[in-house]
């Protein structure tokens, strides 16, 4: 894993000049020369140097790396190695990581080397996200989907539409003891009760959310809460911020290039504050993250009348996923009609909850009962609670590895860069 995470991660910088490893200094986005030292220096401190390695392989490299010790904005200001010393120090890091792994490895390491691992992968997403915020080309990465997986027939498009009905009951939110992985934020499963409601079979789609910007939904107030009218003024928009009117037809930026607006894929890169704003018009309502995951992982009783009490690891069951069940990976090479991947569906029907789009959810990101900081990476999920909101399921950029339906993604709510859509549900269950 710790292999092809790296490979990952240079692959998503090789083709960018050195300007561009810089970029301009936003608040949203890390230099990506910053970036790739980082995940370096965090697996010789989170891991080399837990498991007991002493001796600096880079001198001073808090100063430079320690995201909580470096300022977001003083990042383009440091005397950062030059591009050969960035990628040398991470190749030595990586080298000393590979020589401890044995046939053997002990739950200590285990759990480490997956740490170190998943958050390689999760900056190798923030890069891709640094990409396209940029407008930088499409990343260097192949493309191994085969596109026709891609193409939903009519019937499959018919069959993925619509509303699927849930039964409520107690449901176990959040991770169960018998997970290989995972954050503190999803410890652990405790009991929520939800009432029976109705889910959307699959995300909004680019061509739903045009409607919506067409019958001026940017400009009535009345959609918006008090924080999403604060947002859209001070970003003047009236549209999602990768789209363009061109005559009659919508493009879409990806990456350096503009495309025509794909009507039955999901609508991407909208903020908590749009997606809210798209519910009070279409009628409809963000789930919140129990209804998201218990109609992720649940299963129905024989009789469909209430919940079995198992749980899925993820939607589909408890295998691996594929992708013939998930557009993760970078695979496809962007998002892919909404009626695809139906190998992938929840035991409600539901399409895509991992994959292709984050999903927002109505809920801000709290502590479960009992939250205890997982050492040491004391500072994943405790200074982000209650400002963010929570996102789940995961995009075609997240990589495979990290995506169950436990875990917890988080952002602020006017948060539009990321690869972020949304799901509803019905209004009417009462």
């Amino acid at each position: 894993m710790a292999s092809d995470a790296r490979v990952r991660t240079l692959e998503l910088v090789r083709d960018l000049d050195e300007v561009q490893m810089f970029g301009p200094r936003l608040g949203t986005v890390n230099p990506p020369c910053w970036e790739i030292g980082h995940v370096a220096f965090f697996w010789e401190v989170f891991c080399l140097r837990q498991l007991g390695e002493e001796g600096a392989l880079l001198p001073g490299g808090e100063e430079l790396y320690d995201s909580f010790l470096v300022a977001h904005d003083d990042r383009w200001e440091l005397a950062l190695p030059d591009r050969a010393g960035t990628e040398a120090y991470m190749q030595r890091v990586l080298e000393r990581v590979l020589g401890r792994l044995g046939a053997r490895t002990t739950p200590r390491e285990s759990y480490l080397y997956q740490l170190c691992t998943q958050h390689e992968d999760m900056h190798g997403e923030a890069l891709a996200w640094t990409r396209q915020t940029h407008g930088y080309p499409t990343p260097p990465i192949e493309v191994t989907a085969a596109p026709a997986a891609a193409v939903p027939s009519p019937t499959e498009q018919e069959a993925s539409s619509g509303n699927a009905a849930i039964p409520g009951g107690e449901f176990q939110l959040g991770a169960m003891p018998d997970e290989p992985f995972l954050f503190d934020n999803e410890k652990w499963a405790h009991p929520v009760a939800v009432a029976p409601f109705r889910m959307a079979r699959t995300p909004v789609t680019n061509a739903q959310f045009a409607d919506f910007v067409a019958e001026g939904g940017y400009d009535r107030d009345e959609l918006w809460g008090y924080q999403g009218r604060l947002w859209r003024r001070r970003a003047a928009a009236e549209h999602p911020r990768y789209w363009r009117r061109e005559g009659d037809a919508w493009l879409v930026r990806r990456f350096d290039r503009w495309l025509p607006l794909a009507p039955r894929e999901p609508v991407i890169h909208v903020n908590w504050h749009e997606a809210n704003a798209w519910c009070a018009w279409a009628g409809r309502r963000l789930p919140s993250e129990a209804e998201w995951e218990l109609a992720a992982g649940a299963e129905p009783t024989p009789d469909g009348r209430g919940l079995s009490g198992r749980k899925r690891r993820y939607p589909w069951g408890d295998e691996p996923p594929t992708p013939a069940r998930a557009n993760t990976d970078m695979s496809a090479g962007g998002p892919v009609d909404v009626a695809a991947h139906p190998a992938g569906d929840s035991a409600f029907g539901c399409r895509q909850m991992l994959g292709n789009v984050w999903e927002w959810t109505a809920s801000p990101f709290y502590p479960f009962p009992g939250f205890v900081l997982d050492e040491p990476y004391r500072e994943y999920s405790a200074p982000w609670f209650g400002y963010h909101k929570v996102l789940r399921g995961g995009s075609w950029v997240a990589r495979s590895r990290v995506l169950r339906n436990t875990y917890r993604n988080f952002a602020l709510p006017d948060r539009g860069d990321i690869f972020a859509g949304f799901r509803t549900c019905a209004r009417d269950e009462g």
